[in-house]
């Protein structure tokens, strides 16, 4: 048994490792930015949660801890994220330092240290450099494409072979590739946890299949008993332009697509024997991993997914001048039902997804459909669960921040815009019945918030209000 402390607990890959550390025996403290994510999961109670950031961890967060595992990706995170990387990652090493901690174990990204590695694995391996530049034992795992249900990569794969028969690819589908299962990367971690002797180095790390990704595109296919994808290779498709077509088609945006594409130029495939004479070989074939990971989507089986991470590319403008934001322009309507607070609020925590917005759903339609030519995420994410809601899930375009129920729900936009923006709803029990107070709250950064809030202000008449009347209308119709 060890003391652990995970970063990144509310991601994909931490938010499968806990609880398998858990079943190991191990003890757990999660440091997070957003401590409110974990609220819903079945293992809140048996770990201990820390607010903090990995940039600026006091050494008594680590006191005790045995072993740091660094899952922590400030992909895209701001213009400078690649020096902001390894600023975290320096700041977290001297933390740990200080703190006296036995060992770090990071689980970073594959390819060849060259001129022609993309900027996202260049910084992934600096990070590396970072955690291992003192005296702590650093494993460092470097994996290729994960492939799980609610990964990036399966995203990404999923929806371009199902949703385009015919497919115009770049250059970069004849690269070859070492997928893994998340299960694999799992089980890896947690041996290079547990091995009697503290790791130090690279440890790249693979499933037993090499491939291009036209190859694993094919095999996503006949899994999924679809019909026979046609790939059309052209040379002109920039790493650029092939991200604005990811955020077109897959539920990942384009401002996120962009890194990650530009890194499938990298050949990424294990180079020696290391990782299997010291760890053991990996247990699922890619086409397992498919096969599992399609199985677990379509059951809605999803532990975690790539866009519950705390990191959003298009969240807060934290470096806005003060004069940039600091109005807030709010539309803001009530209404009282007969209806309970209890189905009321119900109501509204099945908002969106199928559901959908009860009013105007072609405006929602058409600025989804914007978001997605800006590089946003549009309405395609849908929802985790057709009826309940936890802090962190997302609900189309929005994200929920706040959730107290039955009484309050707030909504955080993660469209692109020109400003922050949420949709919240208050509900009380009165005199009258139950009233619901409901308001969209923008604070516009500059003078293009403002002037996008009055291009849009007419069309508030023609979806808020209806809003609330769908929300009470499905309230009334439920009610007992």
């Amino acid at each position: 048994m060890s003391r652990i402390l995970v970063t990144g607990a509310t991601g994909y890959v931490g938010g499968r490792l806990v609880p398998r550390l858990l079943s190991e025996g191990h003890v757990v403290r999660c440091l997070v930015r957003s401590p409110g994510k974990l609220n819903h999961v079945a293992w809140n109670g048996q770990v201990e949660i820390v607010k903090g950031d990995v940039g600026n961890v006091p050494p008594l967060t680590m006191h005790d801890i045995d072993t740091a595992i660094y899952l922590v990706h400030g992909i895209g995170d701001g213009e400078d994220w690649v020096a902001k990387e390894v600023r975290d990652a320096e700041n977290f090493r001297r933390s740990a330092e200080a703190a006296g901690v036995g060992r770090i174990i990071y689980l970073g990204g594959m390819g060849t240290d060259d001129p022609s590695l993309s900027e996202h694995l260049s910084s992934r391996h600096a990070v590396g450099r970072m955690l291992a530049a003192g005296p702590i034992p650093v494993a460092e795992l470097r994996a290729a494409v994960i492939i799980g249900s609610g990964s990036a990569s399966f995203e990404m794969l999923r929806y371009l072979v199902e949703v385009l028969p015919v497919m115009v690819t770049p250059k970069w589908v004849t690269t070859k590739s070492q997928p893994i299962a998340i299960s694999d990367v799992l089980d890896y971690l947690v041996r290079a946890i547990e091995a009697p002797e503290a790791l130090t180095g690279i440890y790249e790390i693979g499933g037993p299949d090499v491939v291009s990704y036209a190859e694993m595109m094919t095999m996503y296919a006949q899994e999924a008993g679809l019909k026979r994808r046609r790939l059309i290779p052209v040379p002109v498709l920039t790493p650029r332009l092939s991200s604005h077509w990811v955020g077109l088609v897959t539920p990942v945006p384009a401002s996120l697509a962009r890194p990650l594409v530009a890194s499938l130029v990298n050949e990424v495939v294990v180079r020696d024997s290391r990782t299997i004479d010291t760890l053991g070989a990996p247990q699922r074939t890619l086409r397992d991993a498919i096969r599992l990971a399609l199985g677990r989507t379509r059951s809605g089986d999803v532990p975690t997914a790539f866009t519950a991470a705390d990191l959003q590319p298009f969240r807060a403008y934290e470096t806005d001048p003060s004069w940039a934001g600091g109005t807030e322009l709010i539309d803001e309507r009530t209404r009282t039902t007969e209806a309970s607070v209890e189905k009321v609020f119900a109501a509204l925590c099945s908002l969106g997804g199928d559901t959908g917005w009860h009013s105007g759903e072609w405006l929602w339609r058409v600025r989804g459909f914007i978001d997605v030519l800006w590089g946003g995420p549009g309405l395609r994410r849908g929802r985790r669960d057709p009826r309940a809601l936890v802090i962190g899930d997302y609900v189309d375009f929005w994200r929920v921040e706040d959730l107290r129920a039955p009484e309050y729900l707030r909504l955080h936009a993660e469209m692109l815009l020109p400003g922050d923006a949420w949709l919240e709803w208050t509900v009380n029990a009165s005199s009258e019945g139950t009233t619901i107070v409901q308001r969209a709250r923008f604070k516009p950064r500059g003078l293009w918030g403002r002037i996008y809030w009055y291009a849009v202000l007419p069309f508030h008449s023609l979806v808020f209000p209806g809003l609330l009347r769908g929300v009470i209308k499905q309230a009334r119709s439920t009610n007992s």
